[in-house]
């Protein structure tokens, strides 16, 4: 029988079979353990702003029938009983479904997310719906506060941003207020927090995890994936949300899994490293990111100054989450309730939008095929691309974007060009830079190349520790 004595916190930080370990052989209570996650979610989470709403009565609910589940023999698999996070555009209909956003704060859907349910099939414990920015930075934010509960901040240091669209899932989960959280990305927003807030983020090929229920923001870019501890751990999470969905006609009928032993341990992955990957980068990116190389060529044939496609995806990405969040949102620009939103230039960025032209949005879309040759080019010799996740560390929360690191421009465009394409990455930290903030690496596969990644990642965690330190206040 599982004790109901309040675990130490530390379990939180642990890995994803640790836990299930734990839960299964019956020395750790998914009540007791969700008890803790919804307290330290409750006196952290809001000191980083990182919570929207606790789920209390619903997760307590599903706490008890888990243990009971379990203690019964009929466990379902690694997230029975385990607590989590989900960025809050995933409708629940046991909570608001806010956006982030003041125009939204008292929305509610009568039903969830197909994520949402997936993970509850799993066993998977819901307890809080957590901050991101408002509508997932479609109207061009360009400082921190722009939620209507304020600012992501770092659990490294909270005059620092989380990072964003994700910023309550990377700091819920660098603070171990949850072991794993659902963030989404269109350009950038897994990547991103994750890199900023020290944690592992997978960001999949596009359709691989069904969006039904999910804000659109951008249709053509919209992904939904796990940020969590390890890579290992994002595996296990995308394992359960992976898969067809007969609600979302962009999910592809190929489920992703989960199998640590697929993979030989005589396998050696060919790495390029981008030319141009670490110029214009802070000096303490471009270090942790040297050690990082050298680590990996313990079991990786690693190749410098790879030529990398010289295409404006920048700007092509930028129109087309112009144009699509623009018409996602023409209701909330045209009855002037932007006026509602946090950031300045989020009260005026819909109407910007609603001006591209057509034909940028279709030359831009017409980008996406050339680019993807070119990205199948690099793939026909190399097994991913690595780089740093970002240039910088995290930004001043009270600043605009671009009044910080002036200068740093950071290297080939690795998170605009996967998104373009719509394809899988993994972040990872691999250090610390200014003023003690992770520094992150990241590595790009081809489509559907999940379970690639998830072992790099998972063989370059087995060199380093950096996926274990936990931030001041933890």
């Amino acid at each position: 029988m599982p004790e109901k004595k309040t675990p130490d916190s530390s379990v939180l930080f642990q890995p994803l079979r640790s836990i299930s370990d734990r839960i299964r052989q019956g020395s750790l209570s998914p009540v007791a353990l969700t008890e803790l996650s919804l307290s330290r979610l409750d006196k952290l989470g809001r000191r980083y702003n990182a919570v929207v709403t606790l789920m209390r009565t619903s997760a307590l609910e599903e706490a008890k029938a888990a243990e009971k589940e379990i203690r019964a023999g009929k466990w379902r698999g690694l997230l029975h009983g385990i607590p989590y996070g989900a960025k809050d555009l995933l409708a629940t209909r046991r909570a608001p479904t806010t956006w982030g956003a003041a125009p939204y704060r008292n929305q509610k859907f009568d039903f969830d997310a197909t994520v949402v349910e997936r993970l509850r099939a799993a066993g998977a414990i819901l307890v809080a719906k957590l901050s991101m920015v408002e509508l997932a930075g479609g109207m061009g934010y360009n400082h921190a506060d722009a939620s209507f509960n304020g600012p992501g901040l770092c659990p490294w240091n909270t005059k620092f941003w989380s990072g964003g669209s994700s910023s309550g899932p990377g700091a819920a989960v660098a603070a171990g207020l949850v072991p794993f959280a659902i963030g989404s990305e269109t350009s950038g927003s897994i990547l991103t927090p994750a890199a900023f807030c020290g944690v592992t983020g997978l960001r999949p090929t596009y359709g691989l995890v069904s969006r039904h229920g999910a804000m659109a923001l951008a249709w053509t870019l919209d992904k939904l994936g796990p940020m969590a501890r390890t890579a290992d751990d994002c595996g296990i999470v995308l394992e359960a949300i992976s898969g067809p969905d007969p609600l979302d006609p962009s999910a592809v009928g190929k489920p992703y899994v989960q199998n640590e032993d697929a993979i030989p341990a005589t396998w050696r992955p060919t790495i390029a490293v981008p030319k141009g990957s670490v110029e214009k980068v802070q000096p303490e990116v471009r270090a942790n990111f040297e050690k990082s190389v050298e680590q990996l060529k313990t079991f990786c044939d690693v190749t410098r100054d790879v030529e990398f496609p010289d295409l404006p995806v920048g700007p092509a990405v930028g129109a087309i989450v112009g144009a699509e969040g623009a018409s996602a949102f023409m209701d909330l620009i045209e009855s002037g309730r932007v006026k509602e939103l946090k950031c300045p230039k989020d009260r005026h960025g819909g109407y910007a939008a609603m001006t591209i032209p057509a034909v940028d949005y279709l030359q831009a879309m017409r980008l996406r095929a050339p680019m993807k040759r070119e990205m199948e080019k690099i793939f026909s010799q190399f097994t991913a691309i690595a780089a740093p996740t970002r240039a910088t560390v995290s930004y001043p929360a009270n600043e605009n974007f671009e009044n910080v690191y002036p200068g740093i421009a950071g290297g080939p465009p690795l998170i605009p060009a996967g998104n373009l394409c719509g394809l899988p990455a993994i972040c990872m930290p691999n250090g610390f830079g200014e003023n003690q903030l992770p520094t992150s690496v990241s590595f790009m596969g081809p489509a559907y190349s999940e379970a690639e990644l998830v072992e790099i990642g998972r063989r370059l965690q087995a060199l380093s520790d950096w996926h274990t330190k936990l931030p001041p206040e933890a």
